[in-house]
């Protein structure tokens, strides 16, 4: 296993308190899979198709064009899908197996750490799943986890081959219309080989899609399935923070794990607060450093580096080596 360049100082005094930690909380952020490839879409400045993503991330986008919601998630599904878990979500898997009173609560919603097989029962979803699916009728409680079908319905399937002009699902104007026809025409971004169009590209045109063809609830057979992610204006789910929380209260915690994020919007700063305040030494992997070593305390540890080396390395005096794992 490739050791990263560590201060032998300090690879040296956080194995001593890994080895006899026994309580150890994860708060892991979208630099866990950045060794996977998988672009984020966080913030303000994340396009797809035009559109910023945080703009199809709420129940009122939902409610207005359900279609193009489903293509915009169905198209992360199928990215997650094809991108493979890290070392860093192996390393986290196999910690949880061995510590039992590890948990790890994460803000992404990618699928990653469940493909690594990280034990359901030590592993928070902050902001739900992109491979959950609940049903939007209101009387009906059908929901489903680890939903991995891609795509989940035909009608949401990547488009393939050359390309043809098609007309557009959201404009009226005849403005996409125009656009499709002309890079149809144009044939520089099809595949003649059949290959999937990247449909991030709002040069590339997408079909309209039904209401009909939108996945439907198996259960009520009436309502409408949404992606099980947490969106702008709704809560977080009561369940994992109530789980998270009972974690942090029940005893002292001997360490705490910041994985690519900075820890600085709530909650996740509070659960780092907590953590100390319950006794935890933190620990901070992260490739930014002006992120990653905001608000360190006096024996803390900062591990500057993509998590997906970092991790395993760090961790390597208990979960022993799990390259064999990350590359299947």
């Amino acid at each position: 296993m490739v050791q990263n360049k560590i201060p032998a100082k300090d690879r040296e005094s956080f194995t001593e308190h890994l080895k006899k930690s026994n309580r150890i909380l994860a708060l892991c952020g979208a630099g866990l899979s950045a060794s996977s490839g998988l672009p984020t879409f966080r913030g303000a400045g994340g396009i797809w198709r035009n559109h910023e993503a945080t703009s199809l991330a709420t129940p009122e986008a939902f409610a207005d064009n359900p279609a193009l919601v489903w293509q915009f998630y169905s198209y992360r599904r199928h990215m997650a899908l094809t991108a493979n878990p890290n070392p860093a979500h192996f390393a986290l898997a196999e910690l949880a197996r061995q510590r039992p009173g590890f948990v790890t609560l994460t803000q992404n919603v990618d699928g990653l750490s469940q493909r690594a097989n990280h034990p359901t029962s030590q592993l928070h979803l902050l902001h739900g799943s992109l491979f959950d699916v609940r049903c939007t009728e209101f009387y009906c409680n059908y929901s489903e986890q680890n939903n991995f079908t891609d795509p989940i319905v035909p009608a949401l399937a990547i488009p393939k081959g050359s390309l043809q002009p098609l007309p557009s699902s959201i404009d009226n104007t005849g403005e996409e219309a125009s656009k499709s026809l002309a890079a149809a025409m144009k044939g520089d971004k099809a595949d003649a080989e059949g290959n999937e169009l990247d449909i991030s590209d709002a040069g590339i045109p997408i079909p309209a899609i039904s209401p009909e063809d939108l996945p439907h609830c198996p259960k009520c057979h009436k309502g409408l399935l949404r992606p099980g992610v947490v969106w702008f204006g709704e809560s977080l789910p009561v369940a994992t923070m109530s789980a998270v929380d009972k974690f942090v209260e029940e005893s002292d915690i001997d360490l705490m794990l910041v994985i690519g994020t900075s820890a600085m919007v709530w909650p996740a700063a509070r659960y780092v607060e907590e953590a100390r305040f319950r006794g935890a030494r933190v620990a901070v992997i992260n490739m930014d450093k002006q992120d990653g070593k905001r608000n360190l305390a006096k024996g803390d540890w900062f591990f500057h580096g993509d998590a997906g080396t970092i991790l395993p390395d760090i961790l390597y005096p208990v979960i022993g080596d799990v390259s064999l794992k990350a590359t299947g």
